[in-house]
Formats: structure tokens, sequence, C-alpha cells
């Protein structure tokens, strides 16, 4: 397993971003902190990266506090980067809040939610 981590703070954020490979070419990427305006604009870049080049993402939202607009469009955009390549992402252990959000807008519908990581890991085979 190789990780590597970077906390990024571009202006107010304090949005942290770790990845780390899995077995089976899998990508974990773990995001901490407020996924606002300002946290969705620190991680744009890095989850744009991982989804140009990664096929199978699990993204680790145990950490994420908050989710905004712009925190959703940070993760649907890659997803559909992802997908239109032929691979998955999914994503991993909101808490209640930011579920809630994920059902409210429809993204759950999109993006596979899972709360047991080995059905998240299932999934991106």
């Amino acid at each position: 397993m190789r990780s590597f981590a970077s906390a990024i703070t571009e202006g107010k954020s304090d949005m942290a971003i770790t990845m780390e490979e899995l077995t089976g070419d899998i990508t974990k990427v773990i995001l901490d902190g407020r996924l606002d305006i300002e946290g969705a604009a620190a991680v744009d870049l890095e989850m744009n990266v991982i989804a140009g080049n990664r096929k199978a993402v699990l993204v680790d939202l145990q950490k994420v506090s908050y989710l905004g607009s712009m925190g959703l469009r940070a993760l649907v955009a890659p997803a559909r980067a992802i997908k239109s390549r032929g691979g998955k992402m999914v994503l991993f252990s909101p808490n209640e809040m930011v579920e809630k959000v994920l059902k409210c807008s429809g993204i759950d519908t999109l993006i596979p939610v899972h709360f047991d990581l080995q059905s998240a890991l299932a999934a991106l085979q």
C-alpha cells in the first residue's frame, strides 16, 4: 500500500486530502474538513487529477463535517470523468448530515454510497 497526504490551505480552507493505493488498483481518497466553496476549491485540482488517471476510486467521507453545493460538484465531476473512462467511484461512510445532503440532492443515485468497507471495495471490482 502506497500513500501520500497533502494538507491544502488555499484562502480560508482547512480541507485535507489523503490518498492511499489499495490492493486491486483501488485508490482510496480521504477527505477531512468542510467541503464548502473553499474546501471544494482546495481539493478540486487533485480530485480531477485522480479522476484522470484512476479507474477505481473510493472517497472516504468519514471526516467531512459539511457538504455544500460546490462540494457536491467536487464529487460529481470526477465521478463522471471516471465513469466516462470505464471506471467506478463510490462514496464511503458519510456522517448523517452529509448523507442527508447526498440523498436530498440525488447524488446517491449517481455515486453509490456504502457504509461497509468490504461492500464498497466489492463495488469497485
